[in-house]
């Protein structure tokens, strides 16, 4: 690669290396007084003690000391700016993205009109109790009927008793979010009998027509009643694929075990497909808000209208009284791999992070365990975890998450995750876990790359495996925020 060091706006005060680099080198007219690894930031310009460093065209923090042209620029000499809850204004400045003409894809059209990327049987338990039943369940289902459906899976979980007031209902919404998604062409809700989250209460929720339940109290064998109750579902499920317009994609976007690459390839990349899908008339969801902290204004500038602006001001400042009322800063982030990997404030991740939304108009906000109503970009609460987040996504309806990493993750989730590397180097190492390798933006330009990805989540979409499918990994995880009994 001939380009050393990358400066993403001409307003910045700091440059990407995107190669180690040692002291002495010159780029982009500045010395380095010091050796930088490959995605650390060095300073293409002075910045005084106290000023605000600039990159993607935004201050990412204030430097600590003064910072001379050609310094590496980390946590030695730079630090947060952020504080707690903020008070903002609507201020509209949003283009929506040009209507796209993509690729469709071959999905399963469900009665209610939605469309899935996968006919599956899933066996969710209400209470951690029997999360082991329903995967031998799922296990011995599996082994069975291969073939027959594209999957059957047990999502176990350790909640659903000894639960209070919202983090019970938290529990309860996710996992009927879960069997309603489209994806499942049938589930088996297995249950215990004495949790608190009661059978009953939850199948109130459940609007998915291919439905069986398993009461493990009072059945006699409940693995071998459970098998015959996936038998009468598999034949229910029975469906065949048929085309289906890009529109009908609901894209789940995220990013975990960000690198300094990520702000400059994966995620604007996987903006590309967030307006794509959107200009089309389809829905993306965005979610892991601390992460988007020094860059909400960015998102509320795109509302919809004042009553979606005030939804996202609401829910930033929900969750920072949420770190505060823990006594913990707002900028808790990013964490040793991110910073390890270049990345040294909130502001930054955060920045980095919103350009997996694109350009597109936000439409909706939506509360933990919501489902999405409406097309254009949703923002949906959830916190950064990778696991707890990337299971909302899923049981908000994405049909497919966008999963961006500068550093990997083994991580999989129930709807197809398609993981995407911010560099070559993790794409080359890791082949086993990695989708799609968003480093050849640095080499072939960004328009190439994006054609090459929504053509392969069009493939995917259609049937293809992902990775982490390949390897059985598909995890759930809830958010735990109240008191245990």
């Amino acid at each position: 690669m001939s380009i050393a060091l990358f400066q993403i706006d001409p307003r910045d005060s700091v440059a990407t290396a995107l190669r180690d680099m040692a002291a002495g080198e010159t780029a982009l007219g500045v010395t380095l007084s010091a050796d930088v690894p490959k995605g650390h930031k060095v300073a293409v310009g002075a910045v005084a003690a106290g000023d605000p460093v600039r990159k993607f065209g935004f201050p990412i923090g204030r430097a600590t000391q003064a910072i001379a042209p050609g310094e590496h620029v980390h946590v030695h000499n730079l630090r947060t700016a952020l504080e707690g809850s903020g008070s903002y204004r609507y201020v509209p400045s949003h283009d929506a993205p040009a209507p796209f003409d993509g690729p469709g894809f071959m999905g399963y059209r469900r009665a209610d009109g939605r469309v899935a990327t996968r006919n599956e049987i899933w066996v969710i338990p209400t209470v951690g109790c029997v999360g082991r039943t329903a995967q031998k369940i799922a296990e011995r289902a599996a082994r069975l009927h291969h073939g027959k459906i594209d999957g059957i899976h047990a999502f176990a979980h350790p909640f659903g008793c000894s639960q209070l007031g919202d983090d019970l209902d938290g529990t309860r919404a996710i996992l009927t979010a879960l069997a309603n998604h489209p994806n499942a062409g049938g589930v088996l809700i297995v249950g215990l009998g004495c949790e608190s989250n009661q059978m009953s209460t939850m199948l109130k929720g459940v609007a998915n027509p291919n439905i069986r339940t398993l009461g493990a109290q009072m059945a006699g064998d409940e693995v071998e009643e459970g098998l015959a109750l996936i038998e009468e579902l598999i034949t229910g499920a029975q469906s065949e694929r048929t085309p289906a317009p890009l529109s009908e994609l609901v894209l789940g976007v995220k990013c975990g075990g960000s690198d300094g690459f990520s702000g400059l390839t994966a995620n604007p990349l996987v903006g590309r497909m967030s307006d794509a899908v959107t200009a089309a008339g389809g829905t993306a969801i965005l979610t892991e808000i601390p992460e988007i902290f020094g860059a909400e204004q960015l998102l509320m500038e795109r509302a919809d209208n004042q009553a979606v602006f005030g939804g996202i001001v609401d829910l930033v400042n929900g969750f920072k009284r949420y770190f505060t009322d823990h006594g913990e800063p707002v900028s808790e982030n990013p964490s040793p791999g991110n910073i390890a990997g270049g990345i040294t404030t909130l502001e930054e991740k955060s920045l980095g992070a919103v350009q997996k939304a694109g350009h597109a108009t936000v439409t909706d906000v939506l509360g933990y365990g919501g489902s999405v109503a409406k097309p254009g970009l949703t923002l949906l609460e959830a916190p950064g975890n990778d696991a707890v987040s990337s299971t909302a996504l899923a049981a908000a309806g994405a049909t497919a998450i966008l999963f961006t990493t500068g550093r990997g993750t083994p991580l999989g989730f129930p709807v197809p995750t398609i993981k995407i590397a911010s560099n070559s180097d993790l794409a080359t190492r890791k082949p086993g876990w990695i989708d799609f390798d968003a480093g050849q933006v640095l080499e072939d330009g960004m328009d190439t790359a994006a054609a090459a990805l929504l053509a392969r989540i069009a493939a995917i979409a259609s049937g293809a495996p992902t990775a982490a499918e390949r390897n059985g990994e598909r995890e759930i995880a809830i958010w735990k925020r109240g008191v245990t009994l």
